[in-house]
């Protein structure tokens, strides 16, 4: 067989991602026809920043869905003699088989290690966000809305943490050396039991009127948020379901442990300005507790600039996993991150350029999606 031509290589790979174009026009019409009754979400397809954003990322989630169905071959196959080929070469011994995007030095497909790549980023990306910000709101609301000792002490935490280089801190919580002293492990106790305190004061809050759903809401809770609470944080789940691999976990921990100080700035100043109105008042007239207040009156009220800051914070966190592998640091070497990818790729770079433009640009392309999504959101939430 001949190696396909460059016209043969793109069409190769856009039908490839069929399934993803698919799960895109459904997404897209679907939202479209029900936009009106989908909040600010739905408003996002009155923007056509917002829209390129959405594919953008819809497009690479999708992509982290059905890698299986996209790709001709596992990400981690080497196949003789496909050392460093170019784009469309083909696989000797198996019939209409090619390495669309050409070999990287070990033999491996580049075009299937860009696709399964997305999965870790999208992994790690949103979940480890969301935890930042259920830490960070779980400590930001109090400390804007009692102010006094408890705003200082945590504020000054939150300096402190905030003082140090993210690049450094990054290398210093994922380096083996940190992670034999446990350190990692007692940040992931620590952070972890967040999202858990935050969902039984919510919903305490929310029906402190109705005892029995209350009980059921508090018990489901306590059941779920334990059992994950000790696979994700001590790998103690007995079942496997709630598991971590130990390089995952101390990137996972990292990522939420720099990110929280941010988030809770951000609440806290929310929330020192939302107190002030008169919606706020009239609540606390009605005799409603300060926690009620801050959840159902604060928070909500918080949701757009919340809701632009955490695509905006999952694109930033998705730049820091890729400066991660590329160090090579909290990642297996023969992962398929983007950012070890491109370092790979980057030693050979005059002889094969493809292994590493394939995942920049990959990586490029989601955070773009991310800033896009953001300023759409942004756009729209203003015009509530």
């Amino acid at each position: 067989m001949e190696n396909m031509s460059g016209i043969s290589i793109m069409a190769s790979i856009l039908w490839s991602f069929l399934p993803v174009w698919i799960g895109i026009i459904v997404v897209f019409a679907v939202s479209m026809k029900y936009k009106q009754s989908l909040g600010l979400y739905g408003k996002l397809f009155n923007s056509t920043v917002g829209m390129i954003g959405l594919g953008l990322l819809l497009f690479w989630t999708f992509t982290a869905l059905f890698a299986d169905l996209i790709t001709q071959f596992d990400a981690y196959s080497q196949l003789s003699g496909m050392k460093n080929k170019l784009p469309g070469t083909p696989v000797p011994g198996e019939e209409g088989a090619y390495y669309l995007l050409g070999g990287d030095r070990l033999a491996r497909d580049v075009f299937s290690r860009m696709v399964y790549g997305s999965q870790t980023v999208l992994i790690i990306a949103p979940a480890a966000t969301l935890f930042a910000f259920m830490v960070g709101i779980t400590l930001g609301l109090p400390a804007g809305y009692f102010t006094g000792r408890l705003d200082s002490v945590l504020s000054f935490i939150s300096n402190l943490v905030l003082a140090f280089p993210v690049i450094l801190l990054f290398y210093l919580l994922v380096t083996p050396e940190i992670r034999s002293t446990g350190i990692p492990i007692y940040l992931a106790a620590l952070l972890f039991i967040f999202p858990i305190v935050f969902l039984l004061i919510l919903f305490k809050t929310r029906f402190i009127a109705q005892p029995q759903k209350l009980k059921v809401y508090v018990s489901i809770t306590l059941v779920f948020g334990l059992w994950a609470y000790s696979g994700l944080a001590f790998n103690a789940d007995p079942f496997g379901v709630w598991s971590m691999d130990p390089n995952l976990l101390n990137i996972f921990v990292s990522v939420v442990f720099v990110n929280s100080p941010t988030v809770f700035r951000i609440v806290r100043g929310l929330t020192l300005d939302i107190k002030t109105r008169d919606y706020v008042a009239a609540a606390q007239t009605r005799g409603e507790t300060p926690w009620y207040i801050m959840l159902w009156e604060i928070l909500p009220n918080a949701r757009g600039p919340l809701i632009v800051d955490f695509c905006l914070r999952i694109g930033y966190t998705t730049i820091l996993l890729g400066t991660l592998g590329f160090f090579g640091l909290g990642v297996s070497p023969e992962s398929p991150d983007w950012g070890l990818t491109i370092n790979e790729g980057r030693k050979l770079i005059s002889l094969n350029p493809y292994p590493a433009i394939a995942p920049a640009l990959a990586l490029m392309s989601l955070v773009l999606g991310l800033n896009l999504l953001a300023d759409g959101l942004r756009e729209q939430s203003l015009k509530d």
